[in-house]
């Protein structure tokens, strides 16, 4: 049987540091992901934002194209980060790679690790 050619799509998994202050603010954080999906023009079909009592928070965004995901550790001045998006109908990279440079600087980040899979 032959093998499909279909490559569903880019990830980019990161870690970055950050101000303290915007790892306590998901609020913020939600501001900027719902930004970045309308000038993407990309599709949200659920969410969960959760606050922790030491000031991190966790967000997961699903998109019908697959997600974004942040957790931040302010204690520690870090954030892990991945998004992902499906070349179903579409290709995708350049908007998974214009959500991460992005997050980037909208989280005034420096990355401390960065790898891109092409799934």
């Amino acid at each position: 049987m032959p093998q499909s050619i279909y490559k569903p799509g880019l990830h980019i998994v990161s870690t970055f540091s950050a101000p303290v202050e915007l790892l306590r603010d998901a609020v913020y954080c939600r501001e900027l992901f719902d930004g970045l999906i309308g000038e993407l023009g990309l599709v949200k079909v659920g969410e969960v934002y959760h606050s922790f009592p030491q000031g991190g928070y966790t967000a997961i965004v699903a998109l019908t194209e697959s997600h974004v995901s942040i957790h931040t550790w302010p204690e520690f001045g870090m954030a892990t980060f991945d998004v992902f998006l499906s070349s179903f109908m579409n290709d995708n990279t350049e908007k998974v790679r214009a959500f991460f440079d992005a997050t980037v600087a909208g989280f005034r980040a420096t990355v401390t690790n960065r790898q891109e899979i092409m799934r």
